[in-house]
């Protein structure tokens, strides 16, 4: 039946694409074929237009992207669409989970008689913004109705949207979290400790990478790189470097043909040529005395021994990789060409050696932080900190947190610190500790032969 409410001009659909403020859609089975719309009081300052649809054929066709709102008549027949949603049969709602289904974000009032009180609130429930009854309906209330409804489906629209960003961005923490590495170092004397701090706000993950892993041999093996850049596509580029490294070191690759092979991997898996990335590696000896170092590209590590903290050598360091043209490696490998350069180490007894990303060294310096840290000054802070007593995560935190007040705030560069060290006393102490907790166990004399009981002297003695 027709909504009864006070008489004012018919607005029909061709007319609402024009200048109007508010756009309701009313789907209702009125024979007369049209639907009036109560005055507005004139402080509302909002002009509400109206398309009338009699099924829900034409609401389809009606329902563009200018409506804001639909006023649905619960009494309106159940149409061939909604008997064909799955699992719906006789529900005295089909039409408005239908409507629902295919207005998802708009705006929808259902409209109902004021003894169907209990389906108006069932239909709020399923999904629609508020009711209204046919005997109650007047132009205050309408315009009253179409606003809230409009706003509370905003609201709702952008509850979902936060929502969603919150679970996508739990998704993202977990999955970036995932991708960080675990260094495998059971049966090494090492001590590890790392920092990692993207540059990218409210990531985890950045374009810098690192790893260290111990193969069968004893020796161990830690890398560190920086793809150039620190958005997503970098960070999941550092990734597959990381992964690809830690494959061919577990198989045995160490040195140019290492590196030549992640070469190719960087290669196949940039978006563009000028992609490159650097990469530092050391490969420990099993006594933790001696390690090959190689540098593409890469700043040169920190070596601390008793006598204070210095640069490793870099002058053999070789190119970046993915700079080097893809015919040139080839090539320079079969003329016995070494592009990255392996250099031996001697490392000591007690040590602690730090690689880091050019993110920790990048950082301004000074009143005017027009200076940057650069290498000299990392290793004077190092110094400093060492002096203090500092050691393993306490020496990382410290040395990443004063870069950041050197810097007068965040890091705009992603920054990777490892750090690797070896007491040697702590490890002499471990070992006896080990001997006294071992009990000797005391030799079992075999038995002896009726012979040897006949000869004391002939007896056998117990093994030593």
């Amino acid at each position: 039946m027709p909504v009864p409410v006070p008489q004012q001009r018919a607005v029909s659909a061709a007319e609402t694409s024009h200048g109007a403020d508010l756009t309701l859609l009313v789907i209702e089975n009125d024979p007369a074929g049209t639907f009036t719309v109560p005055e507005l009081p004139a402080a509302a300052g909002t002009r509400v237009r109206i398309r009338t649809a009699r099924n829900l054929t034409e609401a389809d066709r009606l329902l563009t992207d200018d409506v804001d709102c639909i006023l649905l008549d619960l009494a309106l027949p159940t149409g061939s669409e909604a008997r064909s949603a799955p699992a719906e049969g006789a529900d005295e709602l089909a039409t408005l989970k239908h409507v629902l289904r295919i207005a998802p974000r708009h705006a929808v009032l259902a409209l109902t008689a004021e003894d169907d009180a209990e389906l108006a609130a069932e239909a709020v429930r399923v999904g629609a913004q508020d009711y209204l009854f046919r005997g109650e309906l007047d132009g205050r209330l309408l315009s009253r109705a179409i606003s809230y409804a409009v706003e509370r489906k905003r609201a709702d629209v952008a509850q979902h949207q936060l929502t969603e960003s919150r679970l996508r961005a739990q998704e993202n923490a977990r999955l970036e979290r995932g991708l960080l590495p675990t260094p495998l170092l059971e049966g090494s004397d090492l001590r590890f400790a790392a920092r990692y701090r993207p540059g990218r706000s409210r990531a985890l993950l950045g374009g810098d990478f690192y790893d260290t892993v111990r193969t069968p041999d004893g020796t161990v093996h830690a890398m560190i790189g920086d793809v150039c850049g620190h958005g997503p596509d970098e960070a999941a580029l550092g990734v597959e470097l990381r992964i690809a490294w830690r494959a061919l070191t577990l198989a045995g690759l160490c040195g140019d043909e290492l590196l030549s092979t992640l070469q190719q991997v960087l290669e196949h898996e940039r978006e563009s040529e000028e992609i490159f990335a650097t990469l530092c590696t050391v490969d420990i000896a099993p006594d933790g005395r001696r390690a090959g170092l190689c540098l593409a590209g890469h700043p040169a590590p920190l070596l601390a021994r008793h006598g204070g903290a210095a640069l490793l050598p870099y002058e053999d360091g070789g190119p970046a990789l993915g700079l080097l043209p893809r015919n040139a490696l080839p090539q320079a490998l079969r003329a016995g060409d070494t592009p990255w350069p392996r250099r031996q180490v001697d490392l000591g007894g007690s040590w602690s050696l730090m690689m880091y990303t050019d993110g920790l060294i990048e950082g301004r310096v000074g009143p005017d932080c027009t200076q940057r840290l650069g290498q000299d000054g990392m290793v004077a802070m190092i110094n400093r900190q060492l002096a203090q007593g500092l050691t393993g995560e306490d020496l990382l935190e410290a040395a990443v947190t004063q870069v950041r007040e050197l810097n007068g705030g965040e890091l705009t560069d992603d920054v990777a610190v490892l750090l690797l060290d070896r007491d040697q006393e702590h490890i002499r102490r471990q070992g006896l500790n080990a001997n006294r907790g071992r009990s000797i166990p005391r030799p079992r004399p075999e038995p002896a032969s009726p012979t040897a009981s006949a000869n004391p002297a002939s007896a056998q003695r117990p093994p030593l």
